[in-house]
């Protein structure tokens, strides 16, 4: 089974914003923790925010105050609100989901990403 699909990304300017979208599937059975990460060229992959089922958050030092995770367990969908993007903020954005159920238990599953391109 695909364990996720990413969606949202593009080209916006400097102080835009974009939101991303992560589907993910059988959340509701198996209450993933959610983590969106970003790789850009040359530069070691980051962890950027990750949700819990139960809606515990935690962000990047570099995000904190412009980036927002959030939830919607009925859709299970996990989005991340990107506000007043810089031009380092561009990335390919890769979402990874952690089952907590016992049939996966112990796997991660990543997707393939989506592009965020911030220009000056």
């Amino acid at each position: 089974v695909q364990a996720q699909v990413e969606s949202g990304g593009g080209s916006v300017q400097a102080g835009g914003s974009l939101r991303l979208s992560c589907v993910v599937a059988e959340y509701g059975y198996c209450r993933d923790f959610v983590s969106w990460y970003r790789q850009a060229p040359g530069k070691e992959r980051e962890l950027v925010a990750s949700i819990s089922y139960e809606g515990t958050t935690t962000y990047a030092d570099s995000v904190k105050g412009r980036f927002t995770i959030s939830h919607d367990n009925a859709k299970s969908t996990v989005t991340l609100q990107m506000t007043s993007l810089k031009p380092e903020d561009t990335a390919m954005y890769l979402c990874r989901t952690r089952p907590q159920c016992r049939a996966w238990s112990g796997r991660d599953f990543w997707g393939q990403g989506t592009q965020v391109t911030v220009s000056s």
